[in-house]
């Protein structure tokens, strides 16, 4: 079976040219025009990425995002009519991975979904375990544990915390962590680090506005430590 791709958009056009563009790359394309839909089609028959417009009639973009977030972590793209700050934090902050925002060319638009299918492959490490005081990291199984007990991250959110738990203490930038855990840095944004940095605080630390383990360096970036 080839990569499927889910594209929620309530612009028949726009659906229309993005359906050709990605399927012009070889990939099966299903095509909702509302939230609802798209709960209904991905229940039928989950896909490996899914693109999904912020404005969408009666269910929105957002809590269509929340929705299959609470079964799922396919890889999901949140896009906008504009470059909106709230936008943007509101969409990662539902729990997608990347956003992108229109007008987008299709030769950016399939970097993404290449980007995000990569990082969608298992992590190779040559560690079984890390420990960092509560928490221990298991690369090879996916697996976070906090006090013994098991975490749920999103794949991006895991590979975030190998990426800094595979060099402790080491000062990571936003355009590092861009480029080695985004798998891009030419038209990513910092916005997206710092996001899913606060997302990731929120399930491994016990006191997320006091984190212990991943912490800010100011005017540098993040570093991971015991």
């Amino acid at each position: 079976m080839g990569t499927r791709i889910l594209t929620v958009e309530d612009d028949e056009r726009i659906r229309s040219a993005v359906k050709l563009a990605l399927e012009d790359e070889g990939w099966i394309v299903d095509e909702a025009g509302s939230g609802e839909e798209a709960i209904e089609l991905f229940q039928r028959s989950p896909a490996d990425v899914v693109l999904i417009d912020i404005m969408l009639p009666g269910i929105d973009g957002f809590d269509l995002c929340r929705n299959l977030r609470r079964h799922s972590d396919v890889p999901i793209v949140m896009v906008t009519a504009r470059n909106d700050t709230h936008d943007v934090v509101a969409g990662l902050e539902a729990g997608a991975d990347d956003y992108m925002t229109k007008p987008f060319a299709p030769k950016e638009l399939s970097a993404r979904i290449r980007a995000l299918l990569r990082r969608n492959r298992p992590l190779s490490s040559g560690h079984a375990k890390l420990t960092f005081g509560n928490l221990e990291l298991v690369p090879d199984e996916g697996k976070v544990l906090r006090d013994g007990i098991e975490l749920h991250l999103t794949k991006t959110e895991f590979r975030l915390l190998c990426e800094l738990a595979q060099n402790p203490g080491r000062v990571f930038s936003r355009e590092s962590l861009l480029d080695k855990v985004w798998g891009y840095d030419y038209f990513g944004d910092g916005r997206l680090v710092d996001v899913h940095v606060r997302r990731l605080r929120t399930k491994v630390e016990a006191d997320p506005a006091n984190p212990r383990h991943v912490v800010t360096v100011r005017g540098l970036g993040y570093r991971l430590q015991s």
